[in-house]
């Protein structure tokens, strides 16, 4: 646990000034609450004797000062632990992001998409209350703790034995008991949150199809699975929540009175002033405000942390791509990009999905890479992209190996239309800029027209801010193919990669696109991955895998 606790830390990584100021804050803000209670005890039981009003006045404006000093530390310590935590949660987030980045995409397929949402929002939110509820807490209620027995011990050791056994009990006791309650209602929430918010997403990208089918009660049914799990759990974790505070609650009465029949006794054996009996008893009483967080922090701890060593799991995750140490300089374009006895394979493939496979793509080449559904053609870009690494042979451009240039500089080679590319719910000119940020409306139109598309988004009343829709649903089938190619047209990449651009559409637009695409490379290398004859008469070369893996006929 401890492990996990620094792991987090230092993830977070918290300016240690600025904690320290935090928690001097709170055990401020709670001192001067319990001082408050017994100073105000004290003016109580000392104006009951009647003495003259002008006695009074130190004590007066005691209560005065620690009344307006209790809500002001209290406001500024929570200003800088909530600062705080914000500044850490912001930190968690993009260090998250900053490392997930690599693993993307080939290693996080290993995470359902659900879950994988819950990781990054769910998981990495919950871990605000690591400092808010974990650290900071134990460490106020620990400063406030030894000073209020150091300031009993002063005025009567033995009551001061006694309330330090019950802020103990309190303090250390009764968290445990709380952990040990809310212990597997604690592991397991995190992981349910997860469960459902899978469910969840599985059921509304597939609802078409469970509908179509007839299948929608039993997705449905396992949403309500899930929901049911998290709601038992978080009746469980309220149920210890309950026997907790109720547990607090009387281990403060019993030091209360243990503290209060020792003074009382200290009093009739003449070594106490009466006017501290009610003091003593109400600083025991109030002294428990520190350990009052406790119990709650203690439950959520479990809880916490799981969603904290979820997240973990995913930033201690080693890319396999990774860049070099001294990195060769990028090749200047034009390029001739090779496969050279390429065998791949996918983590945890049993056998390989390319064998041997030698292809060449010369500058200004068209090269068509044909096979059936599963003979790894989607494979040959992502080792092109370096999304993989070949298990032997070497994939080069210029010549150079692509483990010896940076990753940047690789993909920076190639621009890539594929059929499952994403386009993003924001507008056309927003899904153009992704290949060029840079780019003028001058060259965005440019783009269009070369990919067949000028002439509607010229019809359209918001032109190129017109809405796509999420992930291009206002597009039809074509129209949303030739934007990703106009995408990959707009790119400076020397080498366009056409991942059955044509997978969607009927045969007649298919050849319609594929001819538009290669009019506009405008020169470019061309890699056209594809399944399906439309455009293969206009190629160079056509370069078969699979059942026939490394055959070749010109076009």
């Amino acid at each position: 646990m401890t492990g996990t606790i620094r792991r987090l830390l230092a993830l977070a990584a918290l300016p240690r000034r600025r904690v320290a100021l935090s928690i001097g804050l709170g055990a401020l803000a709670v001192g001067f609450g319990v001082a408050l209670i017994a100073t105000a005890g004290l003016l109580i039981s000392r104006a009951a004797e009647l003495p003259p009003i002008l006695s009074l006045t130190t004590l007066i404006v005691a209560v005065r000062f620690l009344a307006l000093a209790r809500p002001l530390a209290r406001y500024l310590e929570r200003l800088v632990s909530h600062d705080l935590a914000l500044r850490a949660l912001a930190r968690i987030r993009a260090t998250v992001y900053g490392r997930i980045e690599p693993l993307a995409p080939g290693e996080l397929d290993a995470f359902r998409r659900g879950d994988l949402v819950s990781r990054l929002v769910a998981d990495i939110d919950a871990l605000q209350g690591l400092y808010l509820r974990g650290v900071a807490p134990p460490l106020v209620g620990l400063a406030v703790a030894l000073s209020c027995v150091v300031a009993t011990a002063l005025v009567l050791p033995a009551a001061a034995v006694a309330l330090a056994a019950g802020l103990a009990l309190g303090g250390v006791g009764v968290p445990v008991l709380a952990a040990f309650l809310g212990r597997h209602a604690g592991r397991r929430q995190a992981a349910a949150r997860g469960e459902l918010a899978a469910e969840l997403v599985e059921l509304l990208r597939g609802a078409p199809e469970l509908v179509a089918y007839g299948c929608e009660d039993t997705a449905l049914d396992r949403v309500r699975a899930a929901d049911r799990e998290l709601v038992r759990l978080a009746r469980r974790d309220a149920l210890a929540a309950g026997i907790a505070e109720g547990a607090l609650v009387l281990v403060a009465g019993l030091t209360t009175v243990a503290v209060l029949a020792i003074a009382v006794s200290a009093h009739d054996a003449g070594t106490l002033d009466r006017v501290l009996v009610a003091t003593l008893a109400l600083l025991a009483l109030s002294s428990f405000d520190a350990a009052g967080p406790l119990p709650g922090a203690a439950r959520e701890l479990e809880s916490t942390l799981r969603a904290g060593r979820r997240v973990l799991e995913l930033t201690e995750r080693r890319p396999s791509i990774v860049d070099p140490a001294e990195p060769e300089a990028a090749p200047h374009a034009p390029v001739a990009v090779a496969l050279e006895g390429v065998t791949a394979r996918y983590a945890g493939s049993p056998r390989p999905v390319l064998e041997n496979l030698d292809l060449r793509l010369e500058p200004g080449r068209r090269v068509a890479l044909v096979g059936p559904s599963g003979a790894g053609k989607t494979t040959v870009t992502n080792l092109l992209l370096r999304f993989l690494d070949p298990e032997e042979g070497r994939v080069t451009i210029g010549g150079r190996d692509l483990r010896e240039l940076r990753q940047e500089d690789v993909r920076r080679t190639f621009a890539l239309a594929g059929q499952d590319a994403h386009v993003f719910t924001s507008s056309i000119r927003e899904n153009l800029r992704l290949a060029r940020p840079e780019a003028s409306d001058d060259e965005l139109w440019d783009a269009l027209r070369r990919a067949r598309l000028g002439e509607w988004v010229a019809s359209l009343p918001d032109g190129l801010d017109t809405r796509v829709g999420e992930e291009g649903a206002e597009l039809s089938g074509g129209q949303r193919q030739r934007l990703v190619v106009a995408r990959a047209l707009l790119s400076d990449a020397p080498v366009l990669l056409l991942d059955e651009p044509t997978a969607h559409l009927d045969a007649e637009n298919a050849e319609a696109l594929v001819a538009d695409v290669l009019g506009a490379a405008d020169g470019r290398s061309v890699l056209l991955v594809t399944h399906r004859p439309e455009g293969l008469d206009l190629v160079d070369e056509v370069v078969a895998i699979g059942a026939v893996a490394g055959s070749r006929s010109a076009a």
